[in-house]
C-alpha cells in the first residue's frame, strides 16, 4: 500500500487539515515544533487525530541534539554524536548509553501516543552541513555497534526504527533541505564505508524502515536516492534483501525539485520503491497531491504496509514517574549533554 504523511499548520487541527486526513490516500501525520506548546496539549492534538482515522501512523523527528521537536515536558536527548565522546570513546560505555536513550527517547514520545521518530540518523559523520553531530560516529562501524543499541532501546520501549539516509548523506557537504547535493564516489567506495551501517543493521533485522537521502550519487545513477529505483530496488530491496517500508524523505525539499512538481516527485518516489511519501512545510503541495495525482495500484503486500509500523503503546506520561529505567535513563542524557557542554 502507498501513502501520503503529511503535516499541519499549529497546534490544533483545522477544519481544513481535518478534511485532508480522512482521505484515504493520508496514511500518516508528521509533527514538528510549531505544532507543540506543552505535553497535555500535544497528546490533545494526537487525540484529535486519532478520532478521525485512528489507524494514521502519527510521527516525528526527534532524534535529539538539535533535531528535538519537543521541549517543555520532554527529557532534552544529547546530540548521537556526543554519546562515544561522553564515554571518552569506551564503546562498551556508550552502548550502554545508547541504549537507555533510544529507550528514553521512545519511551516518552510513546507516552503521547506517537508511533514514530525518525530515527536513527545511519550516517557516517563525514563533510555534511545537515548531518555532523547527528551521526553517532565518523567510523561507520562504530555507527553499526551504536545504533544497534539505540534501536534495541526503542524496540525495548516499543517502537520501530527507521534509518535514513540511504545510501548515506553524510560524505557530500550540501544540505538537501536548500541545495541538490551531488556525491561524485563510485558504488564501491559507498557501499563499503557509507553503506556499511545499513547493510549490517538490514542483516540483522533492526529496521522496520528506512528513509533515503535527496543526493545524487551520478556515478551510479542520474535520480536521487529517493528516486531511484536503482538503488531502492536493485540494491536495497534486492541485494540487501530489506523488506520494510520505505518513506520518502520530504518531498518539499530543495534536493526533490530536480525531479519536477509535486505530483511528479510523487510519482517518482512511488515508481522508484517508496511506500509512503512526505510533504511538508507546503499544504498547496498536499493538495495537489490529493486532487490529482493517480495513485499506483496497491501492491498488498504487508511488509511494505507502513500503517503495520503503528504502535501499541500502553502507558501514559504521567505513569513514566513511576518507571524506574525511564528515571535513569534521564540521568544518562543529562550527564551525555552536561560532558559536552
Amino acid at each position: 500500500m502507498s501513502y501520503l504523511m503529511l503535516d499541519l499548520s499549529s497546534t490544533q487541527l483545522s477544519a481544513t487539515e481535518s478534511a485532508k486526513i480522512i482521505n484515504p490516500k493520508v496514511g500518516g501525520v508528521i509533527l514538528f515544533s510549531r505544532n507543540f506548546a506543552d505535553r497535555s496539549q500535544l497528546i490533545e492534538l494526537v487525540l484529535s487525530i486519532r478520532r478521525l482515522r485512528p489507524e494514521l501512523l502519527i510521527a516525528v523527528d526527534h532524534e535529539g541534539g538539535r533535531v528535538q521537536r519537543f521541549r517543555e515536558g520532554f527529557t532534552a536527548i544529547p546530540a548521537m554524536g556526543h554519546i562515544l565522546l561522553a564515554a571518552e570513546h569506551d564503546l562498551s560505555v556508550a552502548n550502554i548509553w545508547a541504549r537507555e536513550l533510544g529507550f528514553l527517547m521512545a519511551i516518552e514520545l510513546l507516552a503521547c501516543d506517537i508511533d514514530l521518530s525518525f530515527a536513527p540518523v545511519l550516517d557516517v559523520n563525514g563533510i555534511s552541513e545537515v548531518i555532523g553531530l547527528r551521526s553517532f560516529s565518523p567510523d561507520p562501524k562504530e555507527v553499526s555497534v551504536l545504533a544497534e543499541q539505540f534501536i534495541l532501546g526503542m524496540e525495548q520501549a516499543g517502537m520501530a526504527a527507521v534509518g535514513k539516509h540511504f545510501p548515506g548523506h553524510g560524505s557530500v557537504a550540501a544540505d538537501s533541505h536548500i541545495a541538490k547535493p551531488v556525491d561524485h564516489r563510485d558504488e564501491a567506495t559507498i557501499e563499503q564505508f557509507d553503506m556499511l551501517p545499513f547493510k549490517e543493521l538490514i542483516a540483522k533485522n533492526c529496521l522496520q524502515g528506512i528513509m533515503p537521502a535527496h543526493v545524487i550519487y551520478p556515478k551510479v545513477d542520474p535520480a536521487p536516492a529517493g528516486f531511484s529505483s536503482y538503488w531502492l530496488y536493485t540494491v536495497l530491496r534486492e541485494k540487501l534483501g530489506f523488506d520494510g517500508v520505505i518513506f520518502s524523505d520530504d518531498l518539499g525539499m530543495k534536493g526533490a525539485s530536480i525531479v519536477g512538481d509535486y505530483c511528479q516527485r510523487a510519482k517518482a518516489a512511488l515508481e522508484a520503491g517508496c511506500n509512503m511519501i512526505l510533504v511538508c512545510n507546503d499544504p498547496l503541495g498536499v493538495e495537489d497531491i490529493l486532487a490529482h495525482f493517480e495513485w499506483p495500484i496497491s501492491d498488498n503486500n504487508p511488509s511494505h504496509n507502513a500503517l503495520s509500523l503503528q504502535s501499541r503503546k500502553q502507558q501514559m506520561m504521567m505513569s513514566l514517574e513511576n518507571l524506574q529505567r525511564w528515571q535513569a535513563a534521564k540521568v544518562i542524557a543529562e550527564n551525555v549533554i552536561e560532558a559536552n557542554r
